[in-house]
């Protein structure tokens, strides 16, 4: 990892020239530009063939600077005190008088927003003068990044510069949580929703909206390798790459293992590398074993479901 001064002056320099550029985070690399920039963030839409309609998140460093864009309320500083920085996304008001550009948001009068916890990145944002729009650093709906050759490897050189902050830690996207009316998940991540739930009110559900809510990575196509995905097997099809949760005592060439020992959190950090080494591979088509559907197998689940579409 080069986390030193010269790297995040280069940064600086091509965000102030509203030029796009990759940055590692926590969660997943991130395609970050000047949130506040109408003709920086159009280039995210561009880069990324994402469509129009999809909102951005946008990364700060601190609440004083939060401050500046959004309404903050209790349950926002509940959520805040507990997870940030981290993997934690907010749904919050914009208000009238904010900077961010229309672009980030789709004209819509809220945003999504978040405290990133890496350190390379914390250091760049501090420094700025403006937050940073950063969806994940990918082709629409294809593979969220999670190291700088995977940035490489989705742009090329159509992005001039990607900061280096090794492997992403836990290497899936934030969970999105919104504030507005009552909470509500709105995407399943980096965070267990039993975990955000113990905030409010012990042992009270928040709602999951799957359905008509326009924010990041709710696309019924996303995070695919490009190649069929079948679920919930048992025994794969010859020449398949099959996923299995946890390591076996017997192994073949197609096998992947997402933890040694059926550790949820371990298997959500390698699935978008393994997806991804699957892919290069050259495998026709992929088998994934059943996934318990709690804890961060939700948020895995929730993954291999779009991208089996």
């Amino acid at each position: 990892m080069k986390n030193n001064l010269s790297n995040i002056k280069k940064a600086i320099k091509y965000l102030n020239n509203n030029e796009c550029i990759g940055i590692p985070t926590e969660t997943v690399y991130g395609l970050a530009a000047n949130a506040y920039s109408d003709k920086a963030t159009r280039k995210i839409f561009n880069l990324k063939k994402r469509p129009k309609k999809n909102p951005l998140i946008v990364h700060y460093y601190s609440l004083n600077d939060l401050k500046k864009d959004c309404v903050l309320d209790l349950n926002f500083f509940k959520l805040y005190k507990k997870f940030c920085p981290g993997p934690i996304s907010f749904v919050l008001k914009l208000k009238n008088d904010s900077c961010i550009s229309e672009n980030v948001t789709n004209k819509k009068k809220t945003i999504a927003i978040r405290f990133p916890s890496h350190k390379l990145t914390r250091s760049l944002l501090k420094i700025l003068e403006f937050p940073l729009a950063a969806p994940s650093a990918n082709l629409s709906k294809q593979i969220s990044p999670v190291s700088k050759s995977d940035v490489i490897e989705e742009f090329g050189k159509k992005i001039k510069f990607t900061l280096d902050g090794g492997q992403s830690k836990i290497g899936v996207e934030s969970t999105i949580v919104s504030l507005i009316g009552k909470p509500k998940i709105l995407r399943l991540g980096g965070i267990e929703r039993n975990s955000i739930e113990k905030v409010f009110i012990k042992n009270k559900k928040l709602k999951h909206i799957k359905k008509n809510i326009v924010v990041p990575g709710q696309g019924k196509v996303h995070y695919s390798p490009g190649i069929p995905i079948r679920l919930n097997i048992r025994k794969p099809k010859k020449q398949e790459a099959f996923i299995l949760i946890k390591k076996r005592k017997y192994s073949k060439k197609n096998f992947y293992y997402l933890s040694k020992k059926n550790n949820l959190k371990e298997a959500a950090k390698n699935l978008y590398k393994t997806l991804r080494k699957i892919k290069k591979k050259k495998f026709k088509s992929i088998a994934i074993e059943k996934i318990p559907n709690i804890g961060f197998g939700e948020t895995i689940n929730d993954r291999l479901i779009r991208a089996s579409k």
